[in-house]
């Protein structure tokens, strides 16, 4: 696997990382043998160190840092929410114009605060009954994380009534097993775009990462219905 590298410069490296890859290897995914960190060595020549995570299922904008030193700094960064995320979904339902979600993640006392926004782009609309609807409805959204929590866009969406069209577990059932039977589909369609980020101090680099092709097909299949 060659990976699609969107920025680099003496200091980081970003790739548009695949759906279904691995930022490193961890204990809840013994089925993985690749993994992201370990391929852009290899591709590169040379040690790196993952700025932030992104989900196995997720595709889009992935950090790296060249050194322990840049690591560190760039670790602070995240730390502190400062550097800007902005992801595509694809979720089930009309959703509002924009919205903010202010919901803790996690169970009991280990609770955590996150805060995710966000705006729509475009409501679709499939002449397929589904369930108790007689129509499927579908948005597509710009998503803007301040903290990132695990799964926290995930779990955000599912809590307002709009999960994302092939999550699973925080998904629609129903919708999963609709687009695999009817379109041969069961990729998630959560995208991360964009990443802008302060680095060195003074330094503003904005990280793009175009969607992937079966984004980009999903997003014709709705168009296609409209």
């Amino acid at each position: 696997m060659i990976l699609e590298i969107v920025y680099e410069d003496e200091h980081i490296i970003a790739i548009n990382k695949p759906h279904g890859l691995l930022v490193h290897r961890t204990k809840i995914a013994n089925d993985a043998t690749e993994f992201a960190l370990q391929i852009l060595r290899d591709q590169i020549g040379q040690k790196v160190f993952p700025a932030h995570r992104i989900d196995r299922k997720t595709s889009g904008v992935l950090l790296f840092s060249k050194s322990k030193l840049v690591d560190s700094e760039i670790q602070h960064l995240f730390r502190n929410h400062l550097p800007i995320k902005t992801y595509k979904a694809i979720v089930r339902g009309y959703a509002p114009s924009e919205g903010t979600i202010d919901y803790a993640i996690g169970e009991g006392d280990k609770k955590q605060d996150a805060l995710t926004k966000f705006t729509l782009e475009k409501h679709f609309e499939i002449n397929v009954p589904l369930g108790k609807h007689p129509t499927s409805r579908y948005s597509l959204i710009s998503v803007m994380p301040t903290t990132g929590r695990f799964h926290q866009i995930r779990k955000h969406m599912s809590h307002i009534f709009h999960p994302i069209i092939g999550d699973r577990p925080h998904g629609c059932s129903k919708q999963n097993r609709f687009w695999k039977s009817e379109f041969q589909m069961e990729t998630m369609m959560l995208h991360a775009e964009k990443l802008q980020i302060e680095y060195p101090k003074g330094n503003f680099i904005n990280i793009k990462a175009d969607p992937s092709p079966e984004f980009l097909r999903v997003l014709t299949i709705l168009k296609s219905k409209l």
